[in-house]
């Protein structure tokens, strides 16, 4: 069980050691359950003028604590049997930072403006089922009620709204899938290893993590009914790790692509390779699809000033990792680049571990493009710098 808080803070976090570890001891010997956290302050700015936004894209602190044990609901009905159920972040697929077959809820908010990168995978209110054997896997998780992703609608970072960039004065609104058991979704993952192969086949039923349509009444997004299938592998590859995922989207209220309204259904695949270039340096190299289905029914309903969108979009990501100082300190590099959009996001990051508990870290969020309509391009101006301290016991 996981208790967070987060607030706007300023000045320094300071933190008493010993209380912290006593605490944790106190826990242990009394209730025999351990105790993790970790206190951080976060400040980010941008680095350039945004009419729509303001100048800060961060300013909090965050104490976290995980409970284990007595606070973790969980059980095992039957050795081959494990269930989980209430508050948790789930994450399956092979892609770094590029999600086909993983549709559990992200915080893209969080992820642009310079937030640790573990809290890009929000969580979800599920039920997730295990079962193991010696032919397959099966893993079920089932949320009785639809938990969509935290996407960009202009409260803290301009976005492009169809129209012109715009900010906090034009924020998107949506209509929310609030209806319990029937707003519900389920995913699946059957798994397998062969000869040091992971294999996985997936299926999804829900609806799209962002709303990919729109209510021309009200002007509101929603979140238009999806269907998915797909599969992965991971494996060895020319002393490096390789790795391939493709899902077929089934747009379900938009099947022909008839409707200017709705998303139309899409293939999707990836392809990546990951290895060691040097002693403490790793690099990764990935490429990515997005085939729009019905491109002709799509062309032929556009309405009158949209902006088309190309059949497919391409994008090349690039990751090097160098470790140093005995591996205390960590220099990495993240870029996502499109072709087809000719668009670009760049992640630098410098993160130093000072001690056992205390950390630092500085980084940014570079964005450039061509068209203010691409995905990358529509946050040139939300481009930022950040850094924090982290204490951890």
């Amino acid at each position: 069980m996981t208790v967070a808080g987060v607030f706007a803070v300023s000045g320094a976090v300071t933190v008493n050691n010993t209380f912290a570890s006593d605490l944790s001891d106190w826990m242990y010997d009394r209730y025999e359950s351990e105790l993790f956290g970790f206190m951080e302050a976060r400040q980010g700015w941008r680095l350039q003028d945004d009419p729509h936004e303001e100048d800060e894209t961060i300013s909090e602190a965050r104490f976290q604590l995980d409970l284990s044990k007595e606070f973790d609901f969980s059980f095992s009905p039957a050795k081959f049997m494990d269930v989980k159920a209430g508050r948790q972040i789930q994450t399956w697929g092979t892609g770094d930072l590029l999600f086909i077959n993983d549709l559990f809820p992200k915080d893209w908010e969080s992820f642009f403006t310079g937030r640790d990168d573990e809290y890009l995978k929000a969580p979800s209110d599920s039920i997730r089922t295990s079962f193991f054997s010696d032919a397959v896997n099966l893993d079920i998780s089932y949320s009785p009620l639809f938990n969509g992703s935290n996407y960009i609608d202009g409260s803290r970072l301009s976005y492009w709204n169809g129209a012109r960039i715009a900010g906090r004065e034009d924020r998107f609104r949506d209509d929310e899938r609030n209806r319990f058991l029937r707003d519900d979704e389920i995913s699946m993952r059957i798994s397998k290893t062969i000869e040091g192969i992971e294999l996985a086949l997936y299926g999804y039923n829900g609806f799209w993590q962002t709303p990919e349509g729109l209510d021309p009444d009200t002007g509101k997004g929603i979140y238009p009914r999806l269907r998915t299938v797909g599969g992965s592998a991971r494996g060895p590859m020319l002393g490096g790790i390789g790795y391939a995922e493709a899902g077929y989207y089934d747009s379900h209220q938009d099947r022909d692509g008839s409707d200017p309204f709705i998303r139309n259904s899409e293939v999707r695949f990836l392809a990546g390779y990951e290895r060691e270039l040097d002693r403490n340096l790793t690099g990764g190299l990935q490429y990515y699809l997005e085939w729009m289905l019905d491109y002709s029914e799509y062309e032929s309903s556009l309405l009158p000033g949209a902006v088309r969108k190309d059949e497919e979009r391409h994008v090349l990501t690039l990751r090097l990792t160098r470790l140093m100082m005995n591996q205390n300190l960590k220099v990495s590099l993240f870029v996502y680049y499109s072709p087809s959009d000719q668009d670009a996001y760049f992640r630098p990051k410098i993160h130093y571990k000072v001690s056992d508990r205390w950390s630092i870290e500085t980084g940014g969020n570079i964005f450039t493009g061509k068209d203010d309509h691409t995905f990358f391009a529509q946050f040139e101006d939300n481009t930022n710098a950040y850094a924090g301290a982290r204490y951890s016991f």
